[in-house]
């Protein structure tokens, strides 16, 4: 089965055309196949085919145009009623615009790569599929919904093929056809740029720069703007006689392209649904900002993720990708006119040396921030955010542009759908990771020690980084060693460190940055252990009110060192602990933490601070007794009564290994 619509919409069944008779059905089907498999709503549906003004009987109607669809298209394609509409499916069919965005981002990833003959026959069989104006047998409702974007792909797929025409020397055999799109298009800039560059290596300077004054003169009557970037520096490159084969302009080299992403990680492992959620929400065209958030906890691999993600979407985003780290090594966040600074000069921004006023400016440098990047379409990766105001200033002005921010808290202005929480790694995933680091052979001779050593780092990619990276260096270590090593509670987050990858590190930046009394409240609330709890536990524990308890748990929710857990029976919520941060709060000293934040806090801050300091020391030395306790080799996480069970609950049990009371955990 064929289907159509780039060109009038249209149903093939090997080869035969079937009769789709009436613009509605067109419209219904063409509406179905533009969903790509979601389900398209009845009111979607009735704005398509009526305008803001359906019938009273358009649900029947619908219904009918559905039933006439199954009909023609047989049992080959299912339309099935899935609330709040239908959704079309339609295995092994071929669908134009699907084969023409495929073969469009091939297109565009062999042109990053230089491979212009690929790009060039990539990009000319996606146009190819192209057979006129795009649903010209539809209603003018869906028309106006869907043409644009359509056309602006289609535009886009052209400039690029140009492009890679230009590359490849061919800029004879487009003179023609640039000249008819620059009189069809007269303001779309990069498409003049090529036709100057073309003019230009044909010998025709004079002509070159007469089509730039056009264009610039139609810019201004009819838009009030000069030339862009693009069209200026092609410009300037016919005066200066730089627009050779490897000169500026439309086909300019990449060079000029900033590219800012660290090295992707070897050998990435898992995360593949969110990975796949964040490259779809990247590639999707929208004409509002894009704004994606991934967030947990410190070392559970946001960063890594944010990194694969941008470059798996290069192809996207042609103007380049920018990456900026928004807080130092310690945690310290950086100052925003810094960061502006180094996103400038990678843009091409002149005269931002130290000595600068204008690298002192900080509304000067959100200006030209803001005007560097309008109307380009890139991906800019802001890597461990500490909050809103930091990152507002760092927001691209081009609503073709993408934002990618990885943090430990949740933002404001990210909704909660271009969200992604990352939680520890499942335990299969988890011996992946380790298995890739440290070989997967040797995990394989010791099955049950692969399995406490995933255990022991508790699902975060940091620590079995750390686990695997150790474990490499030391071939001749069998795992049981290592596993053993890392029994012992109180040892445990020493021996998670290797070279530059700390656990205990990147925990810290998330404690200095609470509120007053937020690490005191960590370390008495370790107590409680790995099973979830409410804020009326946790206010026996901290000895404070059950709203003043849900505060300071939401603020450590907030930095990333509790988790939400689901709903107790009555409806309010649990919070769970992960084990290493179990061990680090174990560790924690309460009063050189909370002292600086005390200074600036108010008297009910300071009267809970005290509160809660009443009770750590009795927690404290409950805490360090279990981080003591010894442990005898593990077996398997798998089996009951190992020790890699134990660590797992061994916040549950008291220093005898009886069943820890209340007692214990410093609620007597």
């Amino acid at each position: 089965m064929d289907f159509r619509i780039l060109g009038q919409v249209e149903a093939r069944r090997d080869g035969d055309w079937i009769a789709l008779s009436g613009s509605k059905v067109h419209t219904v089907l063409a509406a179905m196949l533009l969903a790509h498999g979601r389900v398209v709503s009845d009111s979607r549906l009735g704005a398509l085919l009526w305008g803001w003004d359906p019938p009273v009987t358009a649900s029947a109607q619908i219904y009918t145009y559905m039933s006439r669809l199954r009909k023609l298209l047989g049992e080959e394609v299912e339309i099935v009623r899935r609330q709040p509409g239908y959704v079309l499916r339609a295995p092994g069919a071929r669908i134009d615009v699907v084969e023409f965005e495929r073969l469009d981002r091939l297109g565009r990833e062999a042109l990053w790569e230089r491979r212009f003959a690929d790009a060039q026959a990539l990009l000319t069989e996606a146009l190819g599929w192209w057979r006129g104006p795009a649903l010209s047998n539809v209603t003018e409702f869906l028309l106006e919904a869907e043409l644009p974007q359509l056309e602006e792909a289609r535009m886009l797929a052209l400039e690029n093929r140009i492009e890679a025409d230009l590359a490849l020397g061919m800029h004879e055999q487009v003179t023609a056809e640039l000249t008819g799109l620059v009189a069809e298009h007269p303001v779309r800039e990069r498409l003049r740029a090529q036709l100057m560059t073309t003019l230009y290596r044909c010998g025709r300077q004079a002509d070159a720069l007469q089509t730039y004054y056009e264009g610039r003169k139609v810019l201004v009557d009819q838009l009030g703007v000069d030339p862009g970037e693009a069209l200026g520096a092609t410009y300037q490159a016919v005066l200066g006689g730089e627009l050779g084969l490897r000169g500026a302009g439309a086909a300019r080299g990449r060079s000029d392209v900033p590219t800012m992403l660290p090295a992707a990680e070897d050998g990435f492992v898992g995360r593949s649904a969110e990975l796949s959620l964040l490259t779809a929400r990247l590639a999707a065209g929208t004409n509002r900002p894009r704004r994606l958030l991934v967030t947990g906890m410190a070392g559970v691999g946001k960063t890594a993720l944010a990194v694969r993600a941008a470059e798996e979407s290069a192809g996207h985003f042609p103007d380049g990708r920018l990456f900026a780290e928004l807080c130092d090594q310690d945690g310290t966040p950086k100052d925003a006119g810094e960061v502006l600074v180094r996103l400038l000069r990678a843009l091409g921004e002149p005269g931002l040396d130290g000595g600068s006023p204008r690298a002192a400016d900080r509304d000067e440098l959100v200006r030209l921030y803001r005007a560097r990047t309008s109307g380009k379409r890139l991906l800019v990766v802001l890597d461990d955010a500490v909050g809103d105001l930091q990152v507002a200033p760092l927001l691209p002005a081009s609503p073709q542009a993408a934002v990618l921010i990885t943090s430990r808290a949740r933002l404001a202005r990210v909704t909660g759908a271009d969200t992604v929480a990352l939680a520890p790694m499942a335990d299969d995933e988890s011996l992946a990771v380790l298995a890739a680091a440290a070989g997967a052979e040797r995990l394989r001779d010791d099955p049950d020690s692969a399995d406490d050593l995933v255990a022991y780092c508790g699902g975060l990619p940091l620590a079995l980084a750390v686990v695997g990276a150790r474990l490499a260096a030391r071939p001749s270590w069998p795992a049981r060693r290592f596993a053993a090593r890392l029994a012992n509670p109180a040892a445990r987050l020493a021996e998670l460190s290797f070279g530059d990858l700390d656990v205990r590190g990147a925990l810290l930046p998330s404690v200095r940055r609470m509120a007053a009394g937020g690490p005191l409240a960590l370390r008495t609330l370790s107590g409680a252990g790995t099973e979830p709890f409410s804020a009326r536990d946790a206010s026996v524990r901290l000895a404070v009110s059950e709203d003043e308890a849900e505060r300071v748990l939401e603020s450590l929710v907030d930095t990333a060192l509790l988790d939400l857990s689901g709903l107790d029976p009555q409806g309010l919520p649990l919070y769970r602990c992960h084990e290493l941060v179990l061990l680090y709060a174990a560790s924690l000293d309460g009063a050189s933490l909370d002292g600086a934040s005390l200074d600036a806090a108010g008297p009910k801050a300071v009267a809970v601070t005290a509160h809660i300091a009443a009770t750590a020391a009795t927690t404290r030395t409950s805490a360090e007794g279990l981080a003591g306790t010894a442990r005898p080799l593990p077996t398997s996480i798998r089996k009951p009564g190992s020790a890699a069970w134990a660590a797992r609950t061994s916040w549950a049990t008291g220093p005898a290994g009886r069943p820890n009371t209340a007692a214990d955990r410093g609620c007597s």
